[in-house]
Formats: C-alpha cells, sequence, structure tokens
C-alpha cells in the first residue's frame, strides 16, 4: 500500500499556476463587460436621442432637427440639481443632492441618485390642429433660456408661440407655467391631453420591496381626498385631480395641476430585470381657455420625509404607506415619535430599534403575564382533561367537549384570555411591516453585517435562486426563525393534542409557520427581523421569569381548587357555546330518530 505524502511540489505550483491564469481572466472579462457596458448605455442615450429625432422628423413637425441641434439648460439649488432638453422642453435629469442610490456592483448607497435621466420620464400636452394633424409638444424643439433661478424654453409651430416657464424654489419644488399665443389660430381645442411616460429606476437594494411600493398615488376633491393604484390600470374619469405622482419607496415625483386634470386614466407593468422596475403611462385632460394653453403647474421631486410631506398642506403625507386607519396612526404617533426620542440620545439605527422593542415589551407585560399564567393553569388541569377525553373515548364528540368546557369553567379558566396577546400583536406587526421599509431614517443605516435596516442582508449569498427565498440567505431572518422556533417549543407544550380523527395537529402547524417565517422575512427589511429576534428572544426571557420566579404551580393549583369550590357564574361565551353544543346534540338526536324510522 503507497503512504499518501500529500502534495508535492510540482503539483503547488501547477496549482498557483492555475489559480493566477484564473484571475487574470476574471479579471480580463471583468473589465472587458465593464467598458461593454459603458459604451452600450452611451449607445442607448444616443439612439434615444434619434429615435426621438426621427420621431419629430416623421411627424413633419420640425423636419431640420438633427441630434447637434437638441440643447440642455441646468437649475440647481443644495436640494436638487436638474437639466432640461430643448426637445420637448422637458425635465430630462433630476438628482437629489443630499440623498445617495444603491450600487449594484460595489453593494454600497454611493452612486448619485437620479429620479430622471436617460429619457426614463416623457411628457408633453397634446392636441389637434383645424387641418386633424396630432400636434404634441415632446416632438418640438424648444429654445432654451436661463435667468437665475428660472429657465424659459420657447418653441415656434406655425407661428403660435408656445412657452415653458420653470422656476426653481426650495424644498424640492419647481414652478411650472405653460403660455401660449397665436394657438388660436391653429387649433380649435378647448382641452390638451397631458401624457406622461415614467420609467421607475431601481434605486434601493430590494428590488422585489421597491417594485412593490412604485404606484400611481393622487388627490382629488381640492386635496382633501387621496387614493393610490398599485394595479396595472388606473381609471377616474369622474373626479378632477389635483396632483398626480409616480411613487417609490422613498421618493416620489409628483405633478400639481392648479385647475386639475380630468378624465385620468393610466397603465403600468412590472419589468422584470434590468435598470428599471416598473413602465407607468398616465393620461389627463387640461382645460384651455379660448383655444389657448394657458395654465400653471407644480413639479415635486422629493423625499418621503413625513414632516416636509406634512409641511406642503396638499396631502402629501398621505403618499407614505404608513398602513390605513389606527395601523397608520401607530407609526406616526407611536413608533416614528419613540424612534426619533430614542435616536436623539446618539445610539446607531440598529441599538434604537432594540430600546424600542424593549418598551413596547414592557408596556404588553401584563398581556404575557396573563397569557402565561393561563399556560401555566392549563397544564395543572390537563391530568382532568386526559381523564375526560379518555371517559369519553368511544362516546359523542359532542359530549366530550361539553366535558372539557365543564372543567374548564369549574377551574375558572377562560380560554379566550389566551387570544388576546395574539390579536394584539397582529395590528402591532402590521404596523411594523409598513414602519421598517418605509421610514426614510432608517434608510443607509447599518448594522453590524445589514449595510441597510430598510432592506435584507446578504451576507450568505447563494450560488442558485431558490422559489420565493431568493439568492441570499439573510442572517438576521435566520436568527429570528430560529427565536421563534424556541419559542414556540416553550409555549405549545400545553396545547392540547386533537382527539377527534382528521382534526390538523395544531402542534405540527405552529412549529412550521417559523418556518414559513424565513421565507417571509428573508426578502424583507432587516431591521423588521431584528426587531422580531430582538422581541421573541425577550419572550423567552419573560417565559423563563414568570415560570421559575413569578409563577409558582402550587399556588395555582390550590386556586383552581378554590374556584371548583365557589359557585361559578357563567360567562357569556361559555353560555353562548355551551347553548351551540345543546341545539348541535338536539339536531343530532332528531337525525337519528328520523333515520330509525326509516329503518
Amino acid at each position: 500500500m503507497q503512504q499518501n505524502n500529500g502534495i508535492d511540489k510540482k503539483q503547488m505550483i501547477s496549482f498557483a499556476v492555475l489559480c493566477l491564469v484564473l484571475f487574470g481572466f476574471m479579471f480580463y472579462f471583468q473589465n472587458k463587460q465593464a467598458k461593454e457596458e459603458e459604451l452600450k448605455a452611451q449607445q442607448q442615450k444616443t439612439e434615444q436621442v434619434k429615435n426621438a429625432v426621427k420621431q419629430t422628423q416623421a411627424n413633419n413637425i420640425n423636419p431640420n432637427v438633427t441630434p447637434n441641434s437638441i440643447q440642455t439648460a441646468s437649475l440647481g439649488n443644495n436640494e436638487l440639481k436638474l437639466e432640461f432638453s430643448s426637445l420637448g422642453g422637458q425635465v430630462s435629469k433630476v438628482e437629489l443632492l443630499k440623498y445617495k442610490a444603491y450600487n449594484h456592483k460595489t453593494d454600497n448607497a454611493d452612486q448619485p441618485l437620479y429620479l430622471i435621466t436617460k429619457n426614463n420620464s416623457n411628457y408633453g400636452f397634446q392636441f389637434k390642429d383645424k387641418t386633424g394633424k396630432v400636434v404634441n409638444t415632446k416632438d418640438l424643439v424648444f429654445s432654451p433660456s436661463v435667468n437665475g433661478n428660472a429657465v424659459t424654453l420657447t418653441a415656434d409651430y406655425n407661428g403660435a408661440v408656445i412657452q415653458f416657464i420653470y422656476t426653481l424654489l426650495p424644498k424640492y419644488t419647481l414652478d411650472f407655467k405653460v403660455r401660449t399665443q397665436g394657438l388660436s389660430k391653429i387649433t380649435s381645442d378647448n382641452k390638451a391631453d397631458f401624457i406622461w411616460d415614467y420609467n421607475v429606476r431601481n434605486l434601493e437594494k430590494g428590488r422585489a420591496q421597491e417594485q412593490s411600493h412604485s404606484e400611481f398615488s393622487y388627490a382629488f376633491n381640492n386635496y382633501k381626498d387621496y387614493d393610490y393604484d398599485g394595479r396595472t390600470t388606473m381609471e377616474e374619469e369622474k373626479e378632477t385631480l389635483n396632483w398626480i405622482g409616480v411613487k417609490q419607496q422613498f421618493f416620489t415625483s409628483v405633478i400639481e395641476a392648479k385647475n386639475g386634470f380630468t378624465q385620468s386614466k393610466g397603465n403600468q407593468e412590472n419589468v422584470e430585470e434590468g435598470e428599471y422596475l416598473k413602465k407607468l403611462n398616465y393620461e389627463g385632460f387640461v382645460q384651455m381657455t379660448g383655444s389657448e394653453l394657458n395654465q400653471d403647474f407644480t413639479w415635486y421631486f422629493m423625499p418621503l420625509d413625513l414632516p416636509l410631506l406634512k409641511s406642503y398642506d396638499k396631502n402629501f403625507d398621505e403618499i407614505l404607506p404608513l398602513g390605513w386607519s389606527f395601523i397608520g396612526a401607530m407609526n406616526r404617533y407611536f413608533f416614528m415619535w419613540l424612534y426619533s426620542i430614542i435616536a436623539a440620545w446618539g445610539l446607531s439605527a440598529g441599538w434604537v430599534i432594540f430600546v424600542m422593542t424593549i418598551i413596547v415589551k414592557l408596556i404588553l407585560s401584563p398581556i404575557m403575564y396573563k397569557q402565561h399564567k393561563l399556560s401555566a393553569m392549563m397544564k395543572v388541569i390537563r391530568p382532568e382533561i386526559d381523564e375526560a377525553n379518555a371517559k369519553f373515548k368511544d362516546a359523542d364528540p359532542m359530549k366530550k367537549q361539553q366535558a372539557t368546557m365543564e372543567i374548564y369553567r369549574k377551574a375558572g379558566v377562560n380560554q379566550m384570555a389566551g387570544c388576546l396577546p395574539a390579536l394584539v400583536q397582529i395590528p402591532i406587526f402590521y404596523a411594523l411591516f409598513r414602519f421598517f421599509p418605509n421610514f426614510i431614517d432608517l434608510r443607509g443605516q447599518g448594522f453590524w453585517f445589514a449595510k441597510d435596516l430598510t432592506a435584507y442582508d446578504d451576507l450568505i449569498k447563494l450560488p442558485f435562486k431558490v422559489p420565493f427565498l431568493g439568492d441570499h440567505l439573510s442572517i438576521f431572518a435566520l436568527a429570528c426563525t430560529i427565536v421563534i422556533l424556541i419559542y414556540t417549543v416553550m409555549t405549545s407544550g400545553n396545547m392540547q393534542q386533537p382527539q377527534q380523527e382528521g382534526m390538523p395537529n395544531m402542534k405540527v402547524l405552529m412549529y412550521i409557520f417559523p418556518i414559513t417565517f424565513l421565507f417571509f422575512l428573508n426578502t424583507s427589511a432587516s431591521g423588521l427581523s431584528w426587531y422580531y429576534f430582538v422581541s421573541n428572544a425577550i419572550n423567552i426571557l419573560i417565559i423563563l421569569v414568570i415560570k421559575y420566579v413569578i409563577l409558582d404551580e402550587k399556588k395555582i393549583h390550590a386556586q383552581i381548587q378554590s374556584n371548583k369550590e365557589k359557585p361559578k357564574a357563567e360567562g357569556k361565551f361559555q353560555k353562548r357555546m355551551r347553548e351551540m353544543m345543546e341545539k348541535a346534540q338536539e339536531q343530532q338526536k332528531t337525525q337519528e330518530q328520523q333515520r330509525n324510522k326509516k329503518k
């Protein structure tokens, strides 16, 4: 038998050379791919301009338009950097200077945040001339003129002058006025069709999460009412919209019409991969007076920061999806307030969430105590329940259930009390589900291995995609799942097993739940997973303290015996359950008597 002396010198040299060759190939192809992507982006931009020019020439609006004739003008302040294109007189670039976009190559938020760039936004006013020909301002070539914080773009169409006047204001606001002169000689229309095509850019790490938060949002009824639409189509033909916006996870682009948009409709579709998340198209009418288009609008390119949104007094704060009714109120007036108070102590975002969790658990501790006391009482009366089940093993299931209910009644155990903590937790869970991925103060805030608490952590990357899980494993989600599983094992010991054949085993279902929770949390905000990890870890500590320090099973047993001796008033729920069972029993007896008569 030959002895194995390990890897020899030749094998080591061969391995080292192979590694160098592989690294060389990787470096070469990575640089080549980067150059190809850059060249492709430049070609795409040039192609888009050429296509727009071709469309303009095809419509015979201005056959002399060439790519070189397209000019740009710029405006900026400490919040926005804007660029305007002479083709269509549109806003062609919007950069939010105080924020950064996520870079998928570096896995960091380190690139400029553009809401609009590379022609992803395209808008214009459409009408018909007296010959029936369709004219759209986005096909016209304007001449730009900059004066301070304002830019005026002027176009001439068959003797009619069309002006777009943009004025950059503070608070992410761009005033937009449309003025025409001589348009009445060309058209007899009394309204113009405003058409806006918008491709939502991928700005955040979690594509699926950001895509689900991208949708139409709009206000009507003099800014009093708000609605949103995440479906494939939107139709608001009866309402006059005060403003229409495209909402993203943390940012929005909104256009407000001083006299409103009428007969609004739109559609949207998801984009499965690439730079864009969704394609949205909007169409609404604005009034023309004497066939002249003189209307005032305002553009807003803003972050979804609640104090900022409320400051406009235009119902913009409703854009932030914090939940309906008291769920939203809980987020606005408790969780956001609590976060800001704790953050003022100078703690990092992850530790702020940790302290928040402890405070919430302290508030809910009386309910938790009642739940665990009930659990201890159930454990004490378990032998009596098992005895009743054995006694009525072959009897009518209804009689077995009645005997069990009688034991609960005599012992003073209210089963419904155990449902209260679960019912309280549901709105809190949904509120936090809305809070973590939409609270802009958490955006970009890292904690341990999570670089952004509003997105998932992907330290463990998979070489393939798993259905409903993705191509990664979130450590926070895994930790949370394990803790929930431990908590489930600790709390399911007193759960009664189904005695009737065909009934589901609730213990098994409870163990399956944490596993399904992993699939849900794996692509959710890591802040949510961290909160529930801490929350369930505290739950485990509370159970241990209540079980071994606060609650005494001997005292509980004595209390139950005392309850049995006292005359116990039948509660409303117990009375209703008893009456339902008695009624069901009577119906069953009647059916059996009818069967016997037939026989």
